[in-house]
């Protein structure tokens, strides 16, 4: 199992507009990071979690030709404001049209079918984005093309849930605020865990880097890797040197290899 994460920054990504401080002014690609996503590689599948506004260029950095389908963990515009985009992997064989399956709570989706309704008009125009749409129940599993994926639920803030997901020893959060014991069960036993860092100093609606870190205590996974960061966290040098032992910063590009027992083809191209 290959997890890449595609974006690891917040709604604003990084360096944020009009921004002159270090973080933001560096140059080490490190510090410059698009919106959060991430791309899962098992048993001959391509699952992208989330599609936010960076997501052709993240298809087109990542030499991603082909996709099977997209997990979206909720509904809010740095999460789903690429769909239109997935138009390339629908008529990249034309005329044959490949729709491209998307994963989401009734919610999310229900979203999704408001902000994009031209692509579920009854007469669509030509060259529409071709989705196929598939609602999640956070309480069950579910299986993507033969890849086995676990709902994690979470709060974004009170009044927004948002859904992880579990696949086997890889289990990737972002936006979450609390989650629940019962919820929290479902990552023990995982080997790598991905979760949102926001800043050092708290946050309403996003854990902050201690919050992060005490679940990771918690799970005890292997390795784990923060997520969702903004321009306060600080230059990824020092940052990521200040993290305890098995916990780095994640950053655009990074590649994660997990041992699920399934061999991962070498290249993201076809």
């Amino acid at each position: 199992m290959r997890l890449t994460f595609l974006g690891t920054g917040t709604s604003q990504g990084v360096p944020v507009i009009g921004c002159r401080c270090a973080v933001c002014r560096s140059q080490d690609p490190r510090d410059r990071r698009l919106r959060t996503s991430a791309m899962v590689e098992t048993r001959g599948r391509r699952l992208v979690i989330d599609a936010g506004p960076d997501f052709r260029w993240q298809m087109l950095r990542a030499g991603v030709c082909r996709i099977d389908a997209i997990l979206l963990t909720h509904e809010h515009k740095d999460h789903i404001g690429g769909l239109d985009d997935v138009r390339a992997f629908n008529f990249v064989e034309y005329p044959v049209i490949h729709r491209v399956d998307l994963y989401g709570t009734r919610r999310t989706l229900a979203c999704v079918r408001k902000d994009f309704d031209y692509a579920f008009a009854a007469d669509k125009y030509r060259g529409v984005p071709e989705l196929e749409l598939h609602e999640v129940d956070p309480a069950a599993p579910f299986a993507v093309q033969g890849v086995e994926v676990l709902p994690v639920g979470g709060h974004h803030s009170p009044r927004f849930e948002v859904t992880g997901y579990r696949f086997g020893p890889l289990a990737y959060l972002t936006d979450f605020k609390s989650i629940e014991p019962a919820e929290e069960a479902k990552l023990h036993g995982v080997e790598v865990l991905v979760v949102n860092a926001l800043r050092y100093r708290p946050h309403d609606s996003h854990f902050n880097v201690e919050e992060a870190l005490q679940l990771v205590r918690r799970v005890a996974p292997q390795r784990a890797y923060l997520t969702h960061v903004s321009h306060e966290i600080g230059l990824y040098d020092t940052a990521d040197s200040a993290l305890p032992d098995g916990v780095h910063l994640a950053y655009d590009g990074l590649r994660v290899e997990i041992d699920d027992g399934y061999e991962t083809t070498g290249s993201t191209e076809g």
